[in-house]
């Protein structure tokens, strides 16, 4: 089975940064403000609708309801003073011009009386009527009551339905010729005062300000005017004597009801020419006596509060009984619209209409700048990024965008400064690869192109020394390139690995007896510490073996004469113990390759994998190889799912770790990116 792995390989130990939460993140942002200025648009544009229609709504309202008040009036005045309806079409339409609605009039039993919808067209009343139009019962929240009511508070009978008490023409003008004599009396007294008259035509002087009983004062008699005529007293007579039949139907004594329908003593009035003096006004006789025959006196019934309510009851039905036949039969009242519908529409005048729409813009603008305002902000930096990412693949040095916060933006930002800092120090690196693959290929080449010119000169014999020094380099040139050719397969994803049970001690025998000769020839000691069965591991030997081998070799060509180069391998797991311990379950193989040569410089060490880095900056074969050791090293572990290590101790010696999973970690560890690992 063959598994392959991509090459989006994600550098060890960079942990990946925690998902942020929606209410900082870009998402959120954007979900926030959107809904606030939805929630503004809404709420500023339903708010700005609703104060004009509703208030165009009141407004058309009262007008409809003020047309309608004055239409009850006119109509509830027409049956107060006429005994039938007859007539009152031209009145009808006549309002109906006026307030732009049907108006129509019915019996009771929806007679048709008058309407201003005429034809056969002309839609079908609505089951419930607006009003009832009777001046016996009137509705007192439409009507416009008179100012010179004859009744009590409570009274509910049109003032304007006067009957038997209207005045004839002849004593209107002799009661209007006295107002006006009492008025001009007054004047010249310096009390401004007008004459008023009433429902019934009788004349009243009016006195202007908020002290009526300045007149009293005066020589100017105001009785006069208070003197009922014989036509009053005759209707006077009659309803007091329909009050008395009501009340003994109810076993109760009779009353005398006074000029203004009040019962008990009688009102005061002024005595002329006595100034300030008031006296009990008689009361007049009940039938037409002579003006000088005293009225006759009548004995009161005890005044109590029950007694009161019934002879306001009885004087109200007296009334009533007394009226009907000078007023119009009650009548119902429609008003409605001209289609027929009785609820009343309205138009928006221009001026809410554009208030409307005004509103509604400004909405837009400001939904629009709120929009635009955000976007700007977000698209910012975007835009930065934009800009370097071109200036980049223009070949200009790459630069830094500002990191403007945390969120998604921010951290794209970031991870762009990373990629342009990696990509820099890639392409330092690559400038430098190619200058030190050229450095190194050209040394045994100028030895093996110098050798065979001296040959070819005559300077040199072709003997077995020379043959033997054009194969050292041409070895050295063959290692080179294989080197460079593992780091391409590994870098291309096409490093291939053959794993198979490998047993440690064993294998580190195999490295240490290969390197055996070189470090006797170095004075060096090459040992591994322990013999006994080493940990289980699955690994590529070959690879494995290049790997350890790679170190031993570098640590013995920086190991001095009489140095130590130690091999030991352990576990690193818990409840492990000595160099070759293991537990159930396996855990990290260790392999440590620790040498007692000069060390690494600590500013160094972070660079010790990289290609064709060397201390020694000569380069001098003498003192390091091609620079590339380490880095295939390091290659080589990652290809097993492990890492490398370095520390040193500069004067004293360094210490290389490789650590790779155990053979029980291998099933639960994928194998790294950009590997094929062939089973």
């Amino acid at each position: 089975m063959r598994r392959t792995r991509g090459h989006g390989a994600r550098e060890q130990g960079r942990p990946d940064r925690a998902r942020l939460p929606l209410r900082r993140s870009l998402l959120g942002r954007l979900l926030a403000v959107s809904a606030l200025v939805a929630a503004c648009s809404v709420a500023a544009t339903a708010w700005i609708a609703v104060q004009t229609t509703s208030g165009a709504i009141k407004q058309e309202q009262g007008q409809n309801l003020t047309a309608d008040a004055r239409i009850y009036d006119t109509l509830l005045q027409y049956a107060a003073r006429n005994p039938t309806w007859d007539g009152v079409g031209a009145t009808v339409r006549e309002l109906a011009r006026e307030s732009g609605r049907r108006v129509a009039l019915t019996t009771q039993g929806r007679q048709p009386l008058a309407d201003s919808a005429t034809g056969e067209a002309a839609p079908a009343l609505p089951p419930q009527a607006s009003a009832v139009v009777d001046p016996l019962s009137v509705d007192t929240v439409l009507a416009a009551r008179g100012a010179d009511g004859q009744g009590t508070g409570a009274d509910r009978i049109d003032p304007r339905a006067v009957g038997p008490f209207r005045l004839s023409a002849a004593d209107s003008r002799a009661l209007r010729r006295t107002a006006d004599d009492k008025v001009a009396c007054l004047n010249r007294a310096g009390i401004a005062s007008d004459v008023v008259v009433g429902a019934s035509g009788r004349p009243r002087v009016q006195i202007v300000g908020n002290d009526p009983e300045r007149a009293l004062g005066t020589r100017c008699d105001l009785a006069a005017l208070d003197s009922p005529t014989r036509s009053e007293r005759k209707a006077l007579d009659a309803l007091t004597e329909l009050a008395d039949a009501c009340l003994k139907r109810q076993g109760r004594e009779g009353v005398r009801l006074n000029n203004d329908l009040s019962w008990g003593d009688p009102a005061p009035v002024a005595v002329p020419g006595e100034p300030g003096a008031v006296v009990p006004r008689p009361v007049p006789a009940p039938r037409d006596a002579p003006a000088e025959q005293a009225a006759p006196s009548v004995e009161m019934p005890e005044l109590t509060g029950e007694n009161d309510r019934a002879i306001a009851s009885c004087v109200g039905t007296a009334r009533s009984e007394q009226l009907s036949s000078y007023v119009a039969s009650p009548a119902l009242l429609f008003i409605g619209d001209e289609g027929g519908a009785t609820l009343p529409g309205f138009d928006l005048s221009p001026a809410n209409t554009a208030r409307i729409a005004g509103a509604a813009a400004l909405v837009l603008a400001l939904t629009v700048g709120a929009s635009v305002f955000a976007g700007a902000r977000l698209v910012r930096p975007l835009h930065a990024l934009t800009g370097a990412a071109q200036r980049m693949r223009d070949g200009e040095q790459p630069a830094s965008v500002p990191v403007s916060g945390d969120d998604e933006v921010g951290r794209l930002a970031a991870a762009f400064n990373d990629m342009s800092a990696h990509r820099a120090r890639l392409e330092e690196q690559r400038k430098a690869m190619v200058s030190d693959v050229a450095h190194e290929l050209r040394t045994p080449l100028s030895n093996i192109r110098g050798w065979l010119e001296a040959a070819q000169d005559g300077l040199a014999d072709p003997d077995p020394a020379f043959v033997s020094s054009l194969l050292e380099e041409a070895v050295l040139l063959q290692h080179i390139i294989d080197d460079l050719q593992d780091l391409a397969a590994a870098d291309a994803g096409a490093l291939r690995l053959h794993p198979e049970p490998v047993e440690i001690r064993e294998l580190l025998g195999q490295v240490a007896a290969a390197h055996q000769a070189r470090a006797e020839n170095a004075g060096v000691t090459l040992a591994v510490t322990a013999t006994a069965p080493g940990p289980a591991l699955s690994a590529d030997p070959v690879r494995l073996r290049q790997a350890v081998g790679n170190l031993v070799s570098n640590a013995v060509r920086h190991t001095p004469e009489g140095g130590r180069v130690t091999l030991r391998a352990y576990v690193a797991g818990r409840d492990a113990s000595g160099p070759y311990a293991s537990e159930e379950g396996g855990g990290t193989v260790v392999i440590e390759v620790t040498d007692t040569g000069s060390g690494i410089p600590a500013d160094d060490l972070p660079r010790v994998f990289d290609r064709f880095w060397r201390a020694e900056k000569s380069r001098s074969r003498r003192t390091g190889g091609s620079g590339l050791g380490l880095a295939i090293v390091r290659k080589l572990v990652e290809a097993h799912g492990g890492t490398v290590e370095a520390t040193s101790t500069e004067g004293e010696g360094s210490t290389f770790a490789l650590r790779l999973p155990g053979a029980s970690e291998q099933g639960r560890r994928p194998a790294p990116d950009g590997m094929t690992t062939a089973f």
